[in-house]
């Protein structure tokens, strides 16, 4: 070793650092804390805006399902699945502050629901076009494609997640 790197390696050892030793209990639980409450104002945001979504969806729905009936219902449907998305990532967020284990059934689930979401949204698109050409029909049917293969590999998921054993609670 050069001089140059000795006396580099005395200044570091002879300096403290935070990390030269462990971190207080009472600093770990302050930051366990604001995880915890990072968390549960997380969870609330999704159930609040839920809920906004869900009346805003109906609303829309009353006011404009006697002018235009299948494109208010085809929106309504979009927005509910909207919100059960939401409520799933709710659902999972309390689940975690229950048991502080992350896994991964919701997440298959909320993709599928997108999935589906997606299907229908685009199919609703197409069946609203008045001049449906070639390009676009196709585009169509390979987009419900992918998705109904998406869908069909996230259902293989969820009952391969089920088999798998889960850990055991501490």
């Amino acid at each position: 070793m050069d001089e140059e790197q000795k006396e580099l390696m005395r200044g570091a050892a002879s300096s403290p650092s935070i990390f030269d030793r462990a971190v207080s209990g009472s600093t770990v639980r302050m930051m366990e804390t604001l995880d915890g409450l990072g968390y549960v104002t997380t969870g609330f945001s999704f159930l609040v805006i839920g809920m906004v979504v869900f009346a805003h969806a109906w609303y829309l729905f009353a006011t404009t399902v006697a002018i235009k009936a299948v494109p208010a219902v085809l929106a309504l449907v979009h927005d509910l699945l909207l919100v059960i998305i939401l409520l799933e990532l709710f659902r999972t967020i309390i689940n975690f502050l229950k048991t502080k284990i992350v896994t991964l059934e919701p997440f298959l689930y909320i993709c599928i629901i997108a999935s589906t979401r997606r299907i229908l949204t685009t199919g609703a698109q197409i069946a609203s076009m008045e001049d449906l050409t070639d390009q676009a029909f196709y585009r169509y049917l390979f987009d419900l494609g992918a998705n109904v293969l998406v869908i069909v590999a996230l259902v293989l998921a969820v009952l391969m997640a089920r088999k798998t054993p889960q850990p055991a609670i501490a």
